[in-house]
Parts: C-alpha cells; sequence; structure tokens
C-alpha cells in the first residue's frame, strides 16, 4: 500500500522538486534548492486550483446559507422531519450541494500529504546513502544528482530546526511568528463577513468554535514551525500566500475585509 501511495505521489513530486533544483541550478539562479521549494509548492497549488477554487465557492456558499439555515433549525427545532425537510428545500432553491466542498478536499489530501513528506526528506539530505535514495526514485538519468545539494537559503540553512540553533540565533523565532501571522491572516479571510439575517440567533457553540480555531490553528501551525526544519516553513508559508491570494480573488477577503480596507487592497464586493 505504502509502494503504491509513493509511486502514484511522493515519486512524481520528488522528481518534479529536483527538475525545479536543475533548472535553477543551470541558470545560475543563487539558492536554487531554495526556490525550487518555492517553484514546486506553486506549481502543486496550481495543480490544484480548480479543487481548492470549488472548495471555496463552496465553503463560501454555505455561509451565506447559513442565516437561512440557523432560521429553519429555530423554526423547526421540534420537528426534526420537518427542518431536513426545509433544508433541503433551501439546497435545492440555492443550488447547492452540501458534499462539493468535501469531495475536493478529500482530493487533496494525498498530494499536500506527499509534498509535505517528500519536504521532509529533501531538507534532510546530508549523505551520499540519502542523495542515492533520492537518484533511486527519479525517472531519467539527466535528473540524477551527482552531489548534495546546497540547502542555504539567504544565510539560513533549511535543514536546521529553530529550536534547536535558537540559542545562537534567536531571531529565527520570526520564522515561526510570520507563519502563524500568515495563517492566521488566512483563517480570518475564511470567516464570513455575511450580515446576519433579521431574526436569527447565532449558534453559540459554532462561534466560539470558530473564533477559538482562528487563534488555536495559527499558534499551532506557528509552533510546529518552530520545531520543524526552516525548508518546511518556507514551503507553509508558500502555500499560505498563495492560498491568501486564492481566497482573495475567489470570494474576497471575507472577515479580513477592515483589515484590506485599511491597506486600500478591498476593491471589490463579496
Amino acid at each position: 500500500m505504502f509502494e503504491i501511495f509513493n509511486t502514484l505521489f511522493t515519486n512524481p513530486i520528488i522528481n518534479l522538486l529536483v527538475g525545479f533544483f536543475h533548472l535553477l541550478n543551470s541558470i545560475g539562479i543563487p539558492y536554487a534548492f531554495g526556490f525550487a521549494i518555492v517553484l514546486l509548492t506553486v506549481a502543486i497549488r496550481l495543480i490544484l486550483w480548480p479543487l481548492t477554487a470549488a472548495q471555496i465557492k463552496s465553503a463560501y456558499q454555505m455561509q451565506k446559507l447559513s442565516p437561512l439555515m440557523k432560521n429553519v433549525r429555530e423554526r423547526y427545532k421540534d420537528y426534526k422531519k420537518r427542518q431536513q425537510e426545509e433544508m433541503m428545500r433551501l439546497y435545492r432553491e440555492h443550488k447547492i450541494n452540501p458534499a462539493a466542498g468535501c469531495i475536493p478536499l478529500i482530493i487533496q489530501i494525498p498530494i499536500i500529504w506527499s509534498l509535505y513528506h517528500v519536504l521532509t526528506i529533501a531538507v534532510g539530505v546530508n549523505t551520499i546513502a540519502k542523495l542515492n535514495d533520492i537518484n533511486k526514485v527519479l525517472y531519467f538519468d539527466f535528473l540524477k544528482l551527482d552531489s548534495i545539494w546546497n540547502t542555504n537559503f539567504f544565510g539560513l540553512s533549511l535543514g536546521a530546526n529553530p529550536s534547536n540553533v535558537f540559542a545562537q540565533a534567536p531571531f529565527l523565532v520570526l520564522i515561526p511568528i510570520l507563519t502563524g501571522a500568515l495563517q492566521f491572516v488566512l483563517s480570518k479571510m475564511m470567516i464570513s463577513n455575511i450580515p446576519q439575517v433579521p431574526g436569527t440567533k447565532d449558534d453559540d457553540f459554532q462561534s466560539a468554535f470558530q473564533k477559538q480555531s482562528l487563534f488555536i490553528f495559527p499558534v499551532m501551525i506557528g509552533f510546529f514551525s518552530f520545531t520543524l526544519p526552516i525548508g518546511l516553513s518556507l514551503y507553509w508559508n508558500t502555500f499560505t500566500v498563495f492560498g491568501i491570494l486564492q481566497q482573495y480573488l475567489l470570494v474576497g477577503p471575507g472577515g479580513a475585509a477592515p483589515w484590506f480596507k485599511k491597506l486600500n487592497l478591498y476593491g471589490r464586493k463579496n
């Protein structure tokens, strides 16, 4: 089973990463390995664009429908069957498939996990044996690596963990702070700023969970960024910045609209 997963997902991504590295290295781009990670992440995000777009649009449509759904739940809270019928009527009237946002996410998960797995391997290549492990899964001879790639990226070793070198380089704490901050912006954008329908009550549990996750997830990501190799933070930050741009282009800044207005970056309506 693991071999099938590697064949379908992990190995193609390794070949793509090495291909980008050779391309950048051949034209004299400095820090080729770091920029190869950036290019790889952008390429994967572009490949996944249709799936991610479908997921984002579906979530946005569900957010727009949420106030009406709350109204139905309140009105028929003692009549579960009628409540379900009214819910289905709302879905039909607004042409929304409640499962539409789940399917793209399920398809994306193995690809995203493979990308993370590949980068975990790549930033840890520091011996000939590990280099040979990568060469074994490359499709073409011209892709094979004859030396260990340089993981230096603007003076930072992409294979180093900020937590391990914090005493010598305390400024590296800025990396997890940046990672958490970018994730916070994206999380804020994913929260709806759609006005509530008059006469409906907010779902206390849902509202509390949403507010807590807005802070908990970025803190978790920032902590992981502090304990994992810097190369993974480079990947995750690229991934998040792309996600922020995609979210903005497809449905606008969402709950982060006030921030965008202050920066004069919000010139469209949700």
